[in-house]
This record gives C-alpha cells, structure tokens and sequence, in this order.
C-alpha cells in the first residue's frame, strides 16, 4: 500500500503527529508566552479569571455551534438570539416582580424562559432546514433579522433594563463564585464537558460526523439526517440560553446591540478548534480553545494597546480567513 492510499487516521498515527487535533493547543501556548512577554499582569490570577469569564458567553454558544457546523449547517442567529432571549428575560422578570416580589422563584422563572425560547428558537431553525428544505444559512441569516428587530421592539428603540430590586438578587450569578471560581467559568466547563462526552462517546455525535461527511450516503446508512439536524439546532439554542442566563446578571440591560457579532466569534472559536467549515469532523475540546485564545488575543490588545479595540471585530474576520485557507491546505495535501 502506498503513502497516498493509505487512510487518512493511519498516516497520522504513523506521522506521529496530528496538527488539526494538537495546532490549537500549541497555538493557545504560544499566545500564554507572548502575553507573558508583553505585560507581567497577564498571568496575575485576576487576569487568567478575567478571560475565561469573559470567554464563557461566546464559548458556551460555540459548543453547541460546534454540533451544527460538523453536521454541515451554520446558525447566523445566535448574537440576534441571545440579545431577543436577554431582552424577553428582563422583560418576563419584572413582569413578575409586582405579583410575587423580588427573589431566586422569579430569577428561576426567567431562566425557564430563555431556556424555553432558546429551544424553540433553535427548533424553528431546525424546521425550516429539514422541513423546508431551505439552506441553513438562509433560515439563520432570516432569523438573525427577526430576533434583533424584536428586541428593538420590545426595547423601543432603546434599553430594556432589570428592575433594580432584581439587580441584586440575579447579580451573584454572573459575580458570585465557588471555591473561588466564578459561576460562568464552571458552567462553561461543565457545558464543555457535557458537548465532548455527546460529540465522542454517543451515536448523536458521530451521526453529526457522518451527516457532515456526507448527507447522502448518511440516509443510506438509516441515520434519520433530518432528526439529528434539527436536535443540532436545538442544541445551539439550548447553548445560547444558558449564555443569556449568566450574561444577563452582568449588565442587567438588554438592547439592540446586546450580542453583537456573537455569531462570528462563535464560528472563528469554532473553525480556529480545528472543525472543518463545511462539516465532517467536529472538536470540541478544540471549541474550547478557540474561544479562549480569541479572548486572550483581546486581552493582549488591550494590555499592550498597540491596536484600537474598535479593531477586534476585523481581527476576528481575518482569523476565521487564515483559519479556512490553513484546512484547505491540509486538506489539499491529503
């Protein structure tokens, strides 16, 4: 047999190395040495808090992006979402204050609420991909209109903003700790958790995988493609509730932009881990990666300061290009 014909999972263990599943990490380790060499703070316990916790809104949502990009579909609508979601919590929240008073019953409840329009959210998606047969990018890229015009809405034109007797009840969700760890960064890592042991270790995430890989051959395989597709979606929007339920304690507003190209770093977290853009091959501990390193390349702009902040966003972009052209590269030498 020969090099060439040789299966791509046995040329990599006879390489030695594999780049798509390691670049990330040594990419990540590259970036904790340059942040070191440019500022001594950066390694400071406050700081290293500071990144993940931020890092926690966008990874969240990029765990379940993770599902929907490796089963060949992208969702636009996720920054739209989380600030429609937002917005609805606020809104249902002080409703309830006047009725039952301020507490955790009325913080439970809107977390019910984003958790319930998170779903139903990600269903319509997925019904509109698989029933309707129209290209997930088109549904999202819709959606994403929908739920911004919504929240302006219901805003309008302006803030929507959390009952201040409610302010410091909900605060200690996004400000509290245990064990010194704050509540955003555990529920970050136990979503990670959860989305590896699904993307590995059972039949959902390996159908992601194959639907991905290939649609068709998929349906002949008896994998129900339209099923797993739409659960994909549920389980973004699932992600972006959760997002909402510890980003919402933070500022304890919600406005029109509110979630603001949440979606790209999303999917540059997502590309950077080392998925594949057009579906096939899903990590997600690589997931987990991209979104730290993307908070860390924000964190080392804003120490150094040799770039405006207004510039993230174009910085983004260019790491979502780099990140395509580097797999089609690999790829090509397959």
């Amino acid at each position: 047999m020969t090099q060439s014909s040789m299966p791509d999972a046995v040329r990599r263990r006879s390489s030695g190395f594999d780049l798509k599943l390691w670049g990330p990490f040594l990419a990540l380790a590259g970036l904790i040495v340059l942040g070191t060499l440019v500022n001594p703070v950066f390694l400071s316990p406050g700081n290293i808090f500071n990144v993940l916790t931020r890092t926690a809104f966008i990874g969240i949502i990029a765990v379940g992006a993770t599902f929907v990009i490796t089963s060949g579909g992208i969702d636009l609508s996720v920054g739209s979402l989380a600030a429609f979601a937002s917005g609805v919590t606020i809104v249902t929240m002080n409703a309830l204050v006047p009725a039952m008073g301020p507490g955790w019953h009325v913080v439970a409840l809107g977390m019910l609420v984003a958790v319930g329009l998170g779903l139903a959210a990600g269903l319509v998606n997925g019904v509109l991909v698989t029933k309707g047969r129209i290209e997930a990018f088109i549904v999202t890229l819709g959606t994403m209109g929908i739920f911004r015009s919504l929240v302006t809405y219901l805003a309008d034109g302006g803030t929507l903003s959390l009952d201040s007797s409610m302010r410091s009840v909900y605060r200690p969700v996004y400000y509290g700790s245990l064990f010194g760890i704050p509540y955003p960064i555990l529920l970050f890592a136990v979503v990670a958790l959860i989305g590896a042991l699904i993307m590995y270790r059972t039949r959902f995430g390996r159908y992601c995988a194959a639907i991905g890989s290939n649609e068709e051959v998929a349906r002949y395989s008896a994998i129900d493609v339209d099923r797993v597709k739409l659960l994909a979606f549920m389980l973004q929007g699932l992600c972006v509730a959760l997002a909402v339920v510890i980003y919402v304690p933070r500022l304890g507003s919600a406005s029109a932009t509110t979630g603001l190209l949440w979606e790209l770093e999303a999917i540059a977290a997502v590309i950077i881990g080392g998925t594949m853009l057009k579906g096939g091959y899903g990590r997600v501990w690589g997931t987990v990666v991209g979104a730290v390193m993307l908070t860390l390349i924000d964190n080392i702009l804003n120490l150094t300061g040799a770039i405006s902040v207004y510039l993230n966003g174009a910085i983004q972009g260019a790491i979502i290009i780099v990140a395509v052209l580097l797999q089609r590269g690999t790829a090509s030498k397959r």
